[in-house]
C-alpha cells in the first residue's frame, strides 16, 4: 500500500515502522520542524529536559510497549531505567524506605497512618490485586493466539465476575466504599489531578491501573500480586525512543517530511484518495494523529462523516494543559529531594481543583505539582556538577483573569517559588530557565485545546475509534480509543495498522 501517516509523535511513527517494516511505501508528514509531537526532549546549553513523558508504564520486554519495540528490532537500542515515584501530601508523606520492606511495605505505611482503616486497606488491597491479575489476563490474552488465547480469555472473563458488580462505579464511589477519611482515599485518588479528572468521573475498576505498587517502589518484584505495570525512565531521554522509532521507518524505506502540513485529505465516494499539501499526494490508506477535532472536522470535513460521528467527535472529553518550568541549576537537588520524581500535593480535594482548573482558575502551584529531576537517572542530561529540573502542574487553556502570554513570567517565578518550600535555592542557582505554557504547547502541537494526555479518561466516554467511517482513514494517538500515555498509545497504534492490514488483504 501506499501509506501516508499525519503526524511524527510516538503513535504516527510507531503506525509508520510497522508499515515500512512490512514492505509498504509511507510516508509521514510532520508539521513542527522536528520529529517527536510532545514525545521529545529539549536541549539549551547543555541541559536536556523531556517536553511531555516522565516515567513510562509497560516497557519492560514482557509487557506490551516492551513488546511493541522487539518486534520492530529495537528493544535493546531504548536503554531503559526503572523508576518509581513518590508522594507528598500536606500533613504526611509516602518516602521510598532506604531498606526494601517488601511487597507490602506501602500497605503497612498506610496502616500506621490511619490505624483506624486497618481492615479497610486489606481489603481494598484484596481488590487491588484482584484487578491487577485482571489486567494482566487482558494483556496476556491479548498476545496470545489460537488455544492459548482461548483460555486466557475464558480466565479473564472467570476474574472479572468477581468485580463485574462495580464496572460502573466511579473513583469516588469506590473510595467511599472502602475508606472514610478524606485523607486516605487521596492517597488513591490524587492522581487523577493528572489528568484533570473529577474522581466522582473516573472509571472505579481503573483505579488500580494508575496506581501499581511497582510505581512506587522500583524494587517490587514484577508479577507479585499488585505490583501492576512496571515504570522506566529513557536513559538520555525520550527523543532516544523517537529516534529509534524513525530509524526503523527509514531503514526500510519510509520518508519522514518534517515542517510538511497536511492541508487536507481528499476523499471520494467514501474512500481516501490523497492527501493535500501544495499539491494532492495518492494514497491507500491514511493514518492521523493528533486532535480529533483537527483531524476530522479541519482535515476530513463533515460532509464526509455521519452525524453521530461527527457529534462524537465534538464531544470528546479532553484534558486540561500544563504550566511546565524546565531549569538548568548549578548544585545537587538530593539532599532535599532523594529520588527523580516527586509529586507535591497541597490539598486533599480533588474535586474542587479539577473543577477550578477547568473553568479557567489556575491555581499558581497551592493545589500542587511535581520536580522532576531527570539527570539523577541519566547524568548526561545536565553539565557535570549541574542538575536539570522540571517543575510542572496542570493548567487551564485559558485563564479566568489575564492571559498567558502576559503572565508567562509572573506564573513561572510563582511556581518556582512554590517548588522551593522542598527543594531551596531554586531560583538563585537557575543558569537556564526554559517556561512552556499552554499557549506554547498549543503552537507546537497545533491544536485550538491543548490536552497534555489526550482523552480524559470519563466513565461512559471514550477517544475515538481507530477505525473511522471513512474506508482507509485510520484514527491513533491519545486523542482515540488507545487512550493517554505512550505505551498506550503505541499498543493502540499496533491495534490499527493490524486491522488495517487484515481490512485490505479482506479488499
Amino acid at each position: 500500500m501506499n501509506a501516508a501517516v499525519i503526524g511524527s509523535g510516538v503513535g504516527g511513527l510507531t503506525v509508520a515502522a510497522y508499515l515500512a517494516k512490512a514492505g509498504h511505501a509511507v510516508t509521514v508528514y510532520e508539521q513542527w520542524p522536528r520529529i517527536g509531537g510532545v514525545t521529545a526532549t529539549l536541549e539549551r546549553d547543555g541541559f536536556r529536559w523531556d517536553l511531555g513523558p516522565l516515567l513510562i508504564a509497560g516497557l519492560a520486554p514482557f509487557e506490551p510497549a516492551g513488546r511493541i519495540l522487539a518486534e520492530l528490532g529495537i528493544g535493546e537500542q531504548v536503554r531503559l531505567i526503572r523508576g518509581d515515584r513518590v508522594y507528598v501530601f500536606p500533613d504526611f508523606r509516602i518516602e521510598i524506605p532506604e531498606v526494601y520492606g517488601g511487597s507490602t511495605w506501602r500497605r503497612e505505611r498506610l496502616k500506621a497512618l490511619f490505624p483506624d482503616e486497618r481492615a479497610a486497606l486489606d481489603r481494598y488491597y484484596t481488590f487491588h490485586n484482584r484487578m491487577t491479575a485482571v489486567m494482566d489476563l487482558a494483556v496476556r490474552a491479548e498476545w496470545a493466539s489460537g488455544l492459548r488465547a482461548l483460555g486466557l480469555r475464558a480466565q479473564l472473563y472467570a476474574a472479572l465476575l468477581g468485580v463485574w458488580s462495580k464496572r460502573t462505579w466511579s473513583a469516588q464511589r469506590l473510595m467511599n466504599h472502602f475508606f472514610r477519611s478524606p485523607r486516605l482515599q487521596a492517597v488513591f485518588a490524587a492522581i487523577l489531578a493528572d489528568f484533570v479528572v473529577r474522581p466522582d468521573e473516573f472509571p472505579g475498576l481503573a483505579l488500580p491501573a494508575v496506581n501499581p505498587e511497582a510505581v512506587y517502589d522500583k524494587r517490587l518484584p514484577l508479577g507479585v500480586p499488585g505490583a501492576g505495570a512496571s515504570h522506566h525512565y529513557i536513559a538520555g531521554g525520550c527523543d532516544q525512543l523517537v529516534a529509534a522509532l524513525a530509524a526503523v521507518v527509514e531503514a526500510h524505506g519510509g520518508r519522514i517530511r518534517t515542517g510538511s502540513a497536511v492541508r487536507r485529505i481528499a476523499i471520494e465516494h467514501g474512500t481516501v484518495q490523497a492527501v493535500v499539501l501544495d499539491s494532492e499526494e495518492p494514497a491507500d490508506v491514511v493514518f492521523v494523529t493528533g486532535g480529533a477535532r483537527e483531524a476530522f472536522l479541519g482535515l476530513v470535513g463533515r460532509e464526509h462523516l455521519t452525524a453521530d460521528f461527527v457529534a462524537k467527535v465534538s464531544d470528546v472529553p479532553l484534558m486540561e494543559s500544563v504550566l511546565m518550568v524546565h531549569l538548568g541549576i548549578d548544585f545537587d537537588p538530593r539532599p532535599a529531594q532523594k529520588h527523580p520524581l516527586y509529586y507535591y500535593y497541597g490539598t486533599y480535594d480533588i474535586e474542587r481543583g479539577v473543577a477550578e482548573c477547568r473553568a479557567g482558575h489556575y491555581h499558581e502551584g497551592r493545589d500542587g505539582f511535581l520536580i522532576y529531576v531527570p539527570s539523577m537517572h541519566s547524568p548526561e542530561m545536565a553539565p557535570l556538577g549541574c542538575h536539570a529540573v522540571t517543575i510542572y502542574t496542570v493548567a487551564p487553556n485559558r485563564l479566568s483573569v489575564g492571559t498567558w502570554r502576559a503572565r508567562r513570567d509572573e506564573l513561572a517565578d510563582t511556581l518556582v517559588a512554590a517548588a522551593e518550600r522542598f527543594v531551596p535555592g531554586l531560583a538563585a542557582h537557575t543558569k537556564v530557565r526554559i517556561v512552556l505554557t499552554p499557549d506554547d504547547f498549543k503552537a507546537r502541537t497545533f491544536l485550538s485545546h491543548h490536552s497534555f494526555g489526550g482523552v480524559a479518561p470519563v466513565l461512559g466516554r471514550s477517544g475515538i475509534a481507530h477505525r473511522t467511517p471513512v474506508s482507509g482513514l485510520w484514527f491513533v494517538g491519545s486523542q482515540s480509543e488507545s487512550g493517554a500515555g505512550v505505551g498506550n498509545v503505541m499498543q493502540g497504534a499496533r491495534r490499527a495498522v493490524r486491522a488495517a492490514l487484515r481490512t485490505s488483504r479482506v479488499a
